[in-house]
Parts: structure tokens; sequence; C-alpha cells
């Protein structure tokens, strides 16, 4: 490099002392950055008599300014983890410290759109709620006639019958605030909590007074305490101890009303029904005809329906359904439209979506031409003794095509109207059921022998074994005479009835009972096979049709049997 000053090629020179290197720019353009020692006095002189020019740059600035940014930074990136970690920390003391705080869920008015009109089926009750929305708007008319309104409203019947919707319109109506929560919500590992969570619950709705407090399945935290074998100081046992003080103990809830839906009324602790807490249990049954009729009238009113449709027919073909239930045919009946790309719900669609609820999906049709003669000597036993047997159900169908679970066919019925209306069961009616359900067994004696048949009838032996067993010791209705040697519900609860599951009844008795059911089973297929075995012409020539169309509506199937539809 000093041969290159000296002979001119170097343009300029820049002194870094604090790196111990010279930048060269030479005259063609190039640079270049060489290092030397410290304290070298050449570079200097060799430039100085060349000519060249040489600047001596300070950085010492520059490096005390970028020690001082690195150092800041650093200083940042520690506080910012400090920071960090003391609003985590913040954070898990505020959990802790609300674990017992109640998180129920406050419905604003805008939201509550449910109106008892949005509530079919269940009359009896929406009035009985009444009172509960007049005490909410017009309390004076009680108060001065120094009436209280129930403090709690138990809402009892089966799942989806309408309890947490009528809830929800009895807030709509009244016009108050609505706090919802279910009783699972309450119960956690640490005991205490629960407990906690319920003054919360309480301390909020008091705050908002009047106002609606409802919660779901309240058989969660409600149960009979000391009904477990362990013991009875648990978590639960706890909740259920404070949310009986705050219903009615020292603290006055005057505004708040308390609505809990379950359906495992019986297994409630006694001091959760007494007066004074939840006074008043409402029953929201099953709809009846009517009911299901206005039920599907609510749920059609946003789905187009063919001008074919009369809801009336198919509130009598649906006994037993709820109201979700119904809502549910509805919603199935309006995804199989779309699927057949029509523009209204007809007939064919909620028929399907009925038989697609009860029986499940369709499945491949049968090709083995003697599984299907079987099948259909079997159906049409069910349904030609039905005929033929007063007290039976109309016959509404017969069908081989099979269903999901292994259904390879399947005989439906006209339910009995005045008997689903009244709910009562006349003994003559039992008989024929249990006639009708070994109608399939015995149509298989008769055309293929006892010693080929199948097990197809496993599940109508299954269902004749029930209803005998419910005739002979609960209903009366045998030799053993008009007592009920048990009761309909024998479910062991926790550990109280687990010494009592022992009958009531002596060995003896016992032995009784089984020789009646058996008198019913044999003495009902006795009489399907007699049926069966006059009619075995009309017989052979219903299964030919029913193999050759697959399905037998009533109408055709009467006039193939030769019989009057009644």
């Amino acid at each position: 490099m000093l041969r290159q000053i000296s002979d001119g090629k170097v343009k300029e020179l820049v002194l870094v002392p604090a790196r111990r290197e010279v930048l060269v720019r030479y005259t063609d353009g190039r640079k270049a950055t060489v290092p030397i020692l410290i304290n070298d006095q050449q570079v200097l002189r060799t430039a100085e008599s060349a000519g060249v020019p040489l600047t001596v740059k300070d950085i010492r600035g520059d490096q005390a300014m970028a020690g001082l940014v690195g150092n800041v930074a650093l200083i940042l990136i520690v506080v910012l983890g400090l920071s960090f970690l003391l609003r985590r920390s913040a954070q898990v003391a505020n959990r802790a410290m609300g674990f017992g705080r109640s998180q129920p869920r406050v419905k604003p008015q805008d939201d509550l759109t449910v109106r008892f009109e949005d509530v079919a089926g269940i009359t009896e009750a929406k009035d009985e709620l009444q009172e509960v929305v007049t005490f909410l708007r017009e309390p004076e008319s009680f108060i001065r006639l120094g009436a209280k309104i129930p403090r709690g409203v138990l809402l009892v019947g089966p799942p989806g019958t309408g309890k947490t919707l009528l809830a929800k319109a009895i807030a709509g109506e009244a016009g108050v605030p609505f706090f919802s929560m279910a009783a699972s919500e309450f119960v956690e590992l640490f005991v205490g909590v629960g407990a906690s969570r319920v003054r919360d619950l309480f301390r909020q709705a008091k705050d908002k007074s009047p106002c609606i407090v409802f919660i779901d399945e309240i058989d969660a935290v409600g149960r009979q305490r000391g009904a477990g074998i362990g013991g009875g100081n648990d978590e639960r046992e706890q909740t259920l101890n404070q949310l009986l003080t705050e219903m009615d103990g020292f603290a006055d809830n005057s505004g708040v009303i308390l609505l809990a839906a379950t359906n495992r009324a019986d297994v409630l602790d006694t001091a959760l029904m007494r007066p004074g807490r939840f006074d008043r249990r409402i029953y929201v049954d099953l709809p009846d005809r009517r009911g299901r009729e206005a039920i599907l009238s609510v749920h059609a009113r946003s789905r187009p329906l063919d001008d074919g449709v009369d809801l009336s027919d198919w509130a009598i073909r649906t006994p037993g359904f709820s109201g979700a239930d119904l809502a549910n045919l509805l919603n199935e009946a309006a995804i199989l439209t779309a699927r057949d790309q029509v523009a209204a719900i007809g007939n064919a669609q909620i028929e399907r979506a009925l038989e697609r609820i009860t029986m499940g999906l369709t499945a491949a049709p049968l090709q083995d031409n003697a599984k299907k003669r079987l099948i259909a000597y079997h159906e049409i036993g069910h349904a030609l003794v039905a005929a033929l047997t007063p007290h039976a159900g109309k016959v509404d169908k017969v069908t081989l095509l099979p269903r999901s679970g292994g259904v390879g066919g399947f005989t439906r019925f006209w339910p009995d109207e005045e008997e689903i209306d009244s709910g009562l069961l006349t003994r003559a009616s039992l008989k024929a059921r249990l006639v009708v359900a070994l109608g399939g067994r015995a149509a298989e004696m008769v055309v293929f022998g006892s010693g080929e048949v199948t097990q197809g009838a496993s599940g109508d032996l299954q269902m004749v074994s029930q209803l005998a067993r419910e005739m002979v010791t609960r209903f009366g209705f045998s030799e053993l005479g008009p007592v009920a040697l048990e009761s309909g519900g024998n479910e062991v609860f926790l550990g109280r009835d687990l010494m009592n599951a022992r009958p009531s009844y002596a060995e003896s008795t016992g032995k009784a009972i089984d020789g009646q059911i058996r008198d019913l089973a044999k003495h009902a297929l006795q009489q399907a096979v007699a049926l069966l075995e006059s009619r075995r012409s009309t017989m052979d020539q219903l299964v030919e049709a029913l193999i050759a169309e697959e399905t037998l509506h009533t109408e055709r199937f009467m006039e193939l049997a030769g019989l009057t539809s009644a």
C-alpha cells in the first residue's frame, strides 16, 4: 500500500485509529481496507510526502452511542419480561380469588324473543305460570291481599317437552332480567366452590330484582343427601345446603323467583321440595293429539308446506312424541325436501322422516331371495294377525325395505287415538298386543315348521315378556288376583336402595309369576298360529305381493287379504 501511495495510485486515505485500519480509495474507483499497527506513522508520512489527502475519523462517539442503545434495549427487554410475569401472576391470583364466583348467562330483554304463543302443546303448564308473570309485572295485586308468589317453581317432565323453552317464555313475557345456569356448573372438584357460586348467583340476582333465575337439570346438585355409601360431606351436598339456605333462610330474596327443570324429580331432596322453597311443581308432560298438532303448527310457520299436508293426521300418527321430537320430524322432512329438490314439504317427505326417526336410516335392499321371503312371511304374520284380532291396532304399512341396525323389514300400525288420549289400556287390548307381537314367530312355525324358526323374533319375545310381566305384577290381569307385586320404577338410587333391592314377595309367589307369564305367552302364540293356519293361502298371496311390491299400505293390504278396512 505504501508503494501505491508513492506511485500516485491512491486518491484518498481515511484513518480509523479505533479500528487500527485505513480505508483506501484508489484513482480508478476501487476501495480497500488495510489493517495497520497501533501508532504506525509510516502511512501518515508517506501520504504527506506524496500529497495524498488523509483524514482521521474518530468513531468512539458512535461506539458509545451504540453501546448505550444496546444497554437500553436489554433493560427494556428485562422490564417487559418482568411485567409479563407479574401480569400472569395477577391473572392466576384473580382466577384463584374468583374461583367461587358464578358465571350466569344474563339474557338482555332484547334477546328474550320467546313468548307464550311460541310454546304450544302444554297449555296447562302455561296457565299455571301466568301467575308468575302477573306477579313480576303487577306485584301490588298480590301484596294487597297478603298473597306471596312461590319462591321456586319446579318444571318436571320427560326430556324434550319444552321446560327450558317455557322458562324463556316466562322471562320474555315478564320483561325482567333472566339468569340461566346449569346445575352442573356449580359443582367443582374443590369443596366449597359450589356453595360460593350459589351465594354469588343470588347476590347478582338480588341486585337486579325482580328477576328470574333458571337452573337447568337441578338434579345434578339437588339429589337426596346421605344417599351414598361413603358418607355425605362432599361438595355436592354443601352446594345443596347453600341453595336451601338461599331459597328460604334468614336472607330475604324477595323479587327473585327460582325456576328449575328436571326429569328426575323422584331423586330430589325432600327439603328442596317443601313449601317455601319449591312451592309449586308443574308437570310438563308429553303433548296429546291436539298439543302435537299445535306444536307442528308452530314449527311449520317457518317452513313451506304442501297444500296436501294435514298436520292433524300427522299428530295422530306421532303418539308419544315430545316437542323436540316433532321439531326434529319437520326438520328432517325439510332436509329430505331439499335433497329431493322440491319447493314445499309434502306428505312423502314427512313419512320418510318419520320412518327415519323411528326405524333408522334406509339400508341397501335385500338381495337374498330366501332371506327376503322369510322376512316377508314374518312381517305378513304380524299384519295378518293384527287384521284378524279384535282390539288390535290397524295396519298402516308393511314393508321389506331394510333399515340400519339389522331391521330387515317392519310392520307399522295406526295408533289408537282413544287409548292414547285416555291413557287407559284394557285387558283385551293388551292380550291383542301379545298375539300380534307373536304373529311373526307363528308365521314361521306355520310355514317352515317348529324346527326352522329363526331368531328374528327375539325383539318381539322381549316385548312380550315385558308386557306379560306388567300384566301379572302391576295390572292384576292374571289368576294371581288384583294385586300389584312390583312397582314401575325399580332402579337402585345410589346406596339408598342397595340393601332393599330384593322383591317384596315370597319365592313361591315369584315362581307363580313366572308361570303366569309363560301361560300368557303360550296362549298368545297358540292363538296366532290358529289364525294363520286357517288362512295359509291368503298369507302366501300376501307374501308374493309384498315381495313383488316391497311395500303394502293399508288399502292394498286389506284388499289382498279379502278384509274390509275399518
